[in-house]
């Protein structure tokens, strides 16, 4: 075998060049809109948690930004804890409750179907984390509608 004379990468070290930026910084116009749409089951994959960074990058770049959570995404909305509501039971546990709440701090809307709430999963509205919007299923499609009126940017995401 041939010798390996490459140090040994060390805690600190950089992978790749993160400072290099290839594209303009985009910021929104007084007005522009965004709708990110999550379709995805908790726990189960990134993109919920990807899509609430960049809803909150969206938000952070001046526009007026708002979640969806429709289908086995409504649960990314519902409080959680143990062994009681609000306590982390293991580090990342409340990742994403934490997450949105920190977007609707900042400014951000967040909508909940109640079909998927109530009919899917068992929860009523007060299973949501205080801030979210339950809304009618019929408005799932009005709001992406509303948003296309306006020309918003509109990220959809589905997993299954």
């Amino acid at each position: 075998m041939p010798a390996i004379t490459t140090p040994a990468h060390k805690t600190g070290d950089y992978l790749v060049d993160y400072e290099e930026k290839v594209f303009e910084d985009v910021k929104a116009e007084p007005g522009e809109k965004a709708l990110v749409t999550f379709h995805t089951v908790a726990f189960e994959g990134s993109i919920g948690f990807v899509n609430m960074l960049q809803a909150t990058r969206l938000q952070r770049k001046g526009f007026e930004t708002s979640i969806l959570l429709y289908g086995p995404g409504v649960m990314l909305g519902v409080q959680r804890g143990f062994p009681t509501l609000g306590a982390e039971a293991f580090p990342g546990h409340l990742n994403f409750n934490n997450q949105l709440m920190k977007f609707m701090k900042e400014g951000g809307k967040v909508y909940a179907c109640r079909f998927a709430l109530q009919a899917l999963y068992g929860h009523g509205e007060a299973s949501l984390i205080e801030g979210v919007r339950a809304i009618n299923p019929l408005d799932v499609l009005d709001l992406k509608l509303l948003h296309r009126k306006v020309d918003a940017l509109i990220i959809d995401t589905w997993t299954v």
